[in-house]
C-alpha cells in the first residue's frame, strides 16, 4: 500500500505553508522520496532548498479531469516515491476524488482561513462539507481578532464530530473556548436547553464532558428507540441540519429511563436528566449517558429541526 496524505482547503487557506512546515520538521526527515501533487498554485511557493533537503518533488495537476487513477499511477512510476502528499484543489468536489486502489489515505487535514470562513460557509457550504467530512484535523489559521470561534467550531463539528479543530493566530495556537462563551449558565440547578443550546451542549459535551458530569439538564426531544437498544434505555435527541437540507443527522445520547418501554418511536418528550460519564458500546468507549429524572410527553417545538448556522 502507498501511504497518502491529503491536505485540502480553499485557495490561500494555508495549505502550502502547512506542507512546507511539515517537510521542515525533523520527524519528517525520513528515507525515500516524497511526491507532492499540487492541484492549485497560490501566491505561496515551495522553497527549492527545502524540497531538496526533504527529497521532495512536485508534479502539478492543472485540472480535475487530469486527476485520474491512471494519471496518478503514471506519476508514481515516474518518481517512485515512498509517500505522497496531495495538495488538493478546494474548488474540486472532494467527493469525486478517486485514487489508485492501492493508495491508502493515512491522514487528511483541512486548512481554513478564519477571516474568510463565514463567506465560504455561507456561499459554498456543500463544497466545504465534503471537504471536511473525513478530515482528522481542521486547522483554522489567521484567526486574529475573531471573537466568535465557538460558532466556527460548532459549524465544523456538526458535519464532522470526530475532527480535531485547531485555531491559530499570528502567535500560534489559540487556547480552548472558555465556559463563558456557552449560551447557558453551568451553575444553574437545572440547565435549560433551547434549540440553540441543545446543539451546543451536544457538541461541547464531546470535548468537555467534565463540564457536565453530575449536572441536571432539561430539553425537548424526539424519542429514538433503536432495535438493539438495551432494555430500560432510549435516545432522546433532535434532528439537525448540518450543512444543507439534504444533510441531516440525529443528535442524541443514550438515556436510562425505567419507563422507556412505554415510549413511542418519534414522539416528543420533555426530558430532565442527570449527565454522567460511562462506557457505552456504541461510543466505542466512555461518553455521555443520561439518567432521566422525568420524561413527560409534550408538543413538538415550533422549530423541529435545529441548525448550526
Amino acid at each position: 500500500m502507498k501511504p497518502v496524505y491529503v491536505i485540502n482547503g480553499f485557495l490561500e487557506s494555508g495549505k502550502t505553508e502547512f506542507i512546507s512546515f511539515t517537510l521542515a520538521q525533523p520527524y519528517f526527515q525520513i528515507k525515500g522520496k516524497t511526491l507532492i501533487l499540487l492541484c492549485e498554485e497560490g501566491e505561496v511557493e515551495y522553497d527549492e532548498e527545502l524540497l531538496r533537503k526533504s527529497r521532495s518533488v512536485i508534479e502539478v495537476i492543472d485540472s480535475e479531469e487530469e486527476f485520474t487513477p491512471s494519471h496518478l499511477v503514471e506519476l508514481e512510476k515516474k518518481h517512485k516515491p515512498e509517500r505522497i502528499i496531495i495538495e488538493y484543489n478546494g474548488m474540486w468536489n472532494y467527493k469525486n476524488m478517486k485514487l489508485p486502489w492501492y493508495w491508502k489515505i493515512e491522514q487528511q487535514i483541512t486548512t481554513i482561513d478564519g477571516s474568510t470562513f463565514p463567506m465560504y460557509y455561507t456561499n459554498m457550504r456543500s463544497l466545504l462539507a465534503e471537504m471536511i467530512r473525513k478530515s482528522e484535523m481542521i486547522i483554522f489559521n489567521r484567526c486574529d481578532g475573531i471573537t466568535d470561534l465557538n460558532t466556527y467550531k460548532r459549524n465544523i463539528k456538526a458535519v464532522n464530530p470526530n475532527a480535531d479543530v485547531i485555531f491559530e493566530d499570528a502567535n500560534g495556537e489559540i487556547d480552548e473556548i472558555l465556559e463563558e462563551d456557552l449560551p447557558y449558565d453551568l451553575n444553574q440547578e437545572i440547565i435549560e436547553l433551547d434549540n440553540n443550546g441543545y446543539g451546543i451542549w451536544y457538541l461541547d459535551s464531546m470535548d468537555h464532558l467534565e463540564r457536565y458530569i453530575g449536572k441536571k439538564i432539561s430539553f425537548t426531544a424526539l424519542v429514538l428507540k433503536p432495535e438493539e437498544m438495551k432494555k430500560g434505555y432510549f435516545v432522546p435527541g433532535r434532528m439537525a441540519m448540518t450543512c444543507c437540507a439534504d444533510d441531516m443527522a440525529f443528535l442524541g445520547y443514550a438515556c436510562e429511563y425505567a419507563g422507556a418501554e412505554s415510549l413511542k418511536q418519534k414522539e416528543w418528550v420533555k426530558v430532565t436528566a442527570t449527565v454522567s460519564k460511562e462506557y457505552w458500546e456504541d461510543y466505542n468507549g466512555e461518553g455521555p449517558v443520561l439518567h432521566a429524572i422525568s420524561v413527560e410527553k409534550t408538543k413538538a417545538p415550533k422549530e423541529e429541526i435545529i441548525s448550526f448556522t
